[in-house]
């Protein structure tokens, strides 16, 4: 429902974040200003490689491209971007919290720009919101809660939309054609994870679940970017309707592949919420990152966290070497989650 008094046609830009998972979060807020705002144009500024994940979402009017290389300034790149965006939008809402992420809204000189308080960006922001951690303990909740009022984001109490991308019934068909799949069910898996390997389940786990998997019926698809090939190697060695995906397809495509997957088996990692807001059923493994504070948007998923004594503790890598919140994870755990939910999906 619109607020009381809200302006109508408003144009509004988004910064957006730059990683997958964080991107399919974002939709809840793109989802809350729709909402709130009727009639509005809303355009997503992001890095160009998040642009099929935007394509995807039927709120978005507009996606730009901003295409500056991780750890890069880009200041003739913002420049430019900005010089084109001049004029065209009322309100700029800023998801990262760093410096560079707020200057073009500033440098396009749009009105209105919202943004959590960070790295010194009182110039660039003019409406900075503190961001009280403890109320706002989830990242899709300090998404949303900047587009609302002050007054109500500063409470917590608000509605999520879940993210839903839409599927390519199509280009589903042309990838099990290409790619030598079955039209039998399904298990997707995700071996990686960007932020390092204190968030991944050991391979040996994933190749002793896949072969247990086979042997129940299921075809395996194990779905990542070209960095998770050796991976999806390790994972398919030796193993019969086990199928290395890695690097294979776009991004575009591990939406419509994940959509055509009964379940996945996954990290905590984008392509998790990749397969929530296309409705799978998310099997999530979470060890040094904790399932409260980026939990699968749906609610169809089981959540696996062993919650041992010093998780979460949110590092790149286990600073006691053991990663016994992932090793202590057994394969037999998640086959039996499987088997129970496949039994529940026939029945239904």
């Amino acid at each position: 429902m619109a607020e009381a008094g809200a302006p109508t046609g408003q144009r509004i830009l988004v910064v957006g974040p730059s990683w997958v998972g964080d991107m399919v979060m974002a939709q809840s807020l793109l989802l809350t200003l729709k909402a709130r705002h009727p009639g509005c144009t809303l355009a997503v500024l992001a890095p160009g490689w998040s642009l099929p994940i935007l394509e995807r979402m039927p709120e978005v009017d507009e996606a730009i491209a901003l295409d500056v290389k991780h750890g890069q300034f880009g200041w003739a790149t913002r420049r430019a971007v900005a010089r084109s965006l001049r004029g065209r939008f009322d309100r700029a809402v800023v998801l990262p919290r760093s410096w560079k992420s707020a200057l073009v809204p500033f440098l396009a000189g749009i009105p209105h720009r919202v943004g959590f308080h960070g790295e010194q960006r009182y110039a660039l922001l003019n409406e900075r919101r503190r961001l009280d951690k403890g109320v706002l303990d989830q990242t899709v909740k300090r998404f949303v809660s900047l587009g609302l009022p002050a007054d109500e984001a500063a409470t917590g109490h608000f509605a999520i939309p879940q993210p839903r991308l839409e599927v390519d019934a199509g280009n589903q068909a042309e990838l099990r054609e290409r790619l030598g799949l079955s039209p039998g069910p399904a298990i997707g898996m995700m071996p990686g994870a960007e932020y390092g390997p204190a968030k991944q389940w050991p391979l040996e786990h994933f190749h002793s679940l896949a072969a247990a998997l086979v042997a129940d019926g299921f075809e395996v698809r194990v779905l990542g970017g070209p960095k998770d090939a050796e991976a999806g190697d390790a994972i398919a060695a030796g193993l019969s309707g086990v199928h290395n995906l890695c690097g294979k397809t776009r991004l575009a495509d591990a939406v419509d592949l994940l959509a055509d997957c009964q379940q996945v088996v996954t990290n905590d990692s984008g392509l998790m919420h990749v397969a929530a807001a296309v409705g799978t059923r998310v099997q999530a493994i979470y060890g040094s990152s904790s399932p409260a504070y980026t939990p699968p948007l749906t609610d169809n998923a089981q959540i696996h966290y062993l919650a041992v004594a010093c998780s979460p503790c949110f590092q790149r890598t286990c600073p006691l070497g053991h990663t016994r919140c992932l090793t202590e994870m057994a394969p037999e755990r998640l086959q039996r989650a499987i088997l129970a939910a496949r039994d529940t999906i026939a029945s239904t």
